[in-house]
């Protein structure tokens, strides 16, 4: 099976252990770290969204149009915007794109920070929302012929559009969650189901679900499914785990301060499935397997995207490919110093990872069937 990288698309250089240097959107810098990931074998990068963030539709517009084969995940919420309207964003996205395009549907897994744009439904409503919102985008993407809709959160009549993906028959759909809810929306919808990294045992039993998800609905095909970590390396392992240490001592220090970029994803206690388990996980341990390591997911509250896997790159390396034998093939990750680490990554765990990759599939097909 092929495996794919996928990264950050930042807008400016701050993080979770360091203050930006400038403004929320610095297109230098964007542009920067983008051109980073397409030229150290990264597939695509992330543009994340946050209710008082930079619109990740017009950054990744930005992006997409300067390079030439970086492919693009959207990060979109449908409390935002009208479906009618999101269909016609991504189809042109896709052509600026020239079909680099995915669209990761987030269903919000925080009343907070939904609220901050108006979203007043409930997390089960929510999740209907968003299963209906997906399937009047991909109906937009794939017909020719106005329709009408009547559902229970979308009325509209004699819509089509006059603008489509360049992919046909569509751009793939992205969506992530740890709860049942999300477990049937995205299993029903999703191409890709997004996963944070919890350990291999725990990683195993939610692929299960979500593919047990898709089978209830019907689906001949299953998600692809990805992971996302954070990665600690250095050419040592001494020298990895003091970086991981001193890593965590900024980001407790960076919270006590008052980091504002913890703060859509900050409670004491989270609401969403996701940041409850890598919570339930660190509680049971610092260390799990090859290499995943929980204290920046406790440090974080289980702020998104938090477990880390600490070691050498060959380490690294091979914690990944533990999870690519789970069925694992889209492989997320950011450091903490999103540039540097980028470059890092790329150069030297994943061509790893590629190169094991590739003598596993060598392997199956001189297999005799």
């Amino acid at each position: 099976m092929p495996v794919e990288f996928l990264g950050i698309g930042g807008t400016n250089d701050g993080s979770e252990t360091a203050p930006r240097s400038g403004a929320s959107f610095d297109p230098e810098y964007t542009l920067k770290l983008a051109r980073a990931h397409e030229e150290h074998g990264w597939d695509r990068v992330l543009f994340a969204y946050g209710s008082g963030s930079p619109d990740p539709a017009q950054v990744a517009a930005f992006v997409a149009a300067k390079l030439d084969s970086l492919q693009i995940l959207l990060a979109h919420r449908p409390n935002v915007s009208y479906p009618t309207y999101a269909a016609k964003t991504f189809a042109t996205l896709d052509q600026v794109a020239n079909g680099r395009l995915t669209v990761h549907f987030i269903t919000g897994g925080n009343d907070r920070e939904q609220g901050r744009e108006g979203d007043r439904l409930t997390k089960d409503e929510r999740y209907s929302r968003t299963r209906e919102y997906i399937q009047i985008v991909k109906r937009i993407w794939t017909t020719r012929e106005a329709f009408d809709h009547h559902g229970e959160h979308y009325r509209f009549d004699d819509f089509v559009s006059d603008v489509f993906p360049v992919q046909l028959p569509r751009p793939e759909v992205s969506f992530g969650g740890s709860s049942p809810a999300a477990y049937a929306a995205g299993g029903a919808e999703a191409d890709i189901y997004c996963l944070w990294g919890e350990p291999l045992a725990q990683t195993a039993e939610q692929i299960q679900a979500v593919h047990a998800a898709a089978r209830a609905a019907g689906r001949a095909d299953l998600p692809r499914i990805q992971v996302a970590f954070r990665p600690i390396i250095a050419p040592t392992e001494e020298l990895a785990w003091e970086k991981a240490y001193r890593t965590l001592d900024v980001i407790k220090q960076r919270r006590e301060g008052g980091n504002a970029l913890l703060r859509r994803h900050h409670t004491d206690a989270p609401q969403n499935a996701g940041s409850q388990r890598l919570l339930a996980v660190a509680a049971q341990g610092e260390r799990f397997d090859r290499a995943l390591w929980t204290p920046t997911a406790a440090a974080t509250s289980g702020a998104g995207n938090s477990t880390a896997l600490v070691g050498t790159p060959e380490t690294v390396a091979q914690a990944l490919l533990d999870y690519y034998d789970l069925g694992v093939t889209i492989l997320s990750a950011r450091g903490y110093d999103m540039l540097n680490d980028t470059i890092d990554f790329g150069r030297y765990v994943i061509p790893i990872v590629r190169e094991e990759v590739a003598k596993r599939d060598a392997a199956k097909l001189a297999v005799p069937a």
